[in-house]
């Protein structure tokens, strides 16, 4: 458990990037990204994806993954996200685990059992013909635990829960359990006051668009990526869409896309709540860079001093 692990989350615009290659940059650390939306090659503009220069400044890991028509799980961004903190620390650098996708981080922190049973349509199918009380009592059955978590009006999960059991042979619940990983983790939480960051939020999509946004996604539709693509239901990607097929103004898409970035700001706060002890949190504002160092120095030091090993990477 001696082996250093750090953690930035925060909101969409709050400055994690900022901080994270300040940070990386002091420490000999690598950045590891948590952010889903920066898997596609291609889409740069839109997902605030780190430039070049940033990239060539400190090593990032698990960024431009797959073209925009592929897909990463849950269940593979996690392994590849231990062995690319594995690779991290064998070269004796720090791993700093950046993003906003909730899930995601929590996914590597918390050690989460991910059930790798892929979808199985005829038996889906099969199943979504039984009545709803059917589905919730088999599932009792068969899974007493999972039956207790999963609402039963939520035919979808439950349908889920019972696909996954009955191919995998072993209970959803015993599947799903937590094995947290091997390491010291120290999470930092970075936040700003609501009004400041939708301001932020509104000056960055301008950026994007005076940056080239719409051209990016003309590009992509020219090589033939559609719009009902998962990659495309991006922010930015998905408004420019509607407003290319003719179904609002372009001024009306920037608006939306604003709007609705704000809205995913709101739902990003649910996944990293302002008490959660095990995350420390910092407002951005000035010296912040100065004190999250310090704090994360401290935290090195600490863990040097408690086990014998040297786990400060400087």
């Amino acid at each position: 458990m001696d082996q250093p692990l750090i953690v930035l989350v925060g909101q969409t615009a709050v400055g994690k990037t900022s901080l994270s290659l300040q940070l990386a940059q002091a420490l000999n650390g690598e950045i590891i990204s948590a952010d889903s939306r920066l898997f596609y090659r291609g889409m740069d503009i839109g997902t605030a994806k780190p430039t070049a220069d940033e990239q060539t400044m400190v090593p990032h890991h698990l960024i431009d993954l797959c073209t925009p028509d592929e897909t990463i799980t849950l269940g593979e961004y996690q392994r590849r996200a231990y062995q690319t903190i594995e690779l991290v620390l064998a070269n004796g650098r720090l791993p700093i685990l950046v993003g906003g996708t909730g899930q995601y981080v929590k996914a590597v922190v918390e050690g989460w059992g991910i059930p790798e049973v892929p979808p199985h349509p005829r038996l889906r199918a099969a199943l979504a013909q039984l009545p709803g009380p059917e589905l919730a009592r088999w599932l009792a059955v068969l899974d007493p635990e999972a039956a207790e978590k999963h609402d039963p009006r939520n035919l979808r999960r439950v349908i889920r829960a019972l696909e996954v059991t009955l191919l995998a042979g072993r209970p959803i619940s015993e599947l799903q359990r937590k094995h947290p990983p091997p390491y010291r983790i120290c999470q930092i939480g970075l936040k700003r006051p609501r009004e400041a960051l939708y301001a932020r939020i509104d000056r960055r999509v301008d950026q994007m668009m005076a940056s080239g946004l719409l051209a990016e996604l003309e590009r992509l539709r020219g090589w033939g990526y559609g719009r009902a693509l998962p990659s495309m239901s991006g922010l930015g990607y998905r408004q420019l869409w509607a407003y290319l097929d003719g179904e609002m103004s372009l001024a009306e898409a920037v608006e939306r896309i604003k709007f609705e970035t704000h809205r995913f700001a709101r739902h990003q706060a649910n996944w990293f709540q302002a008490d959660d002890p095990a995350i420390t949190w910092f407002e951005m504002q000035e010296g912040v860079e100065t004190a999250v160092l310090a704090h994360v120095r401290q935290w090195l030091n600490e863990g040097q001093s408690g086990n014998g090993h040297s786990t400060k990477p400087l």
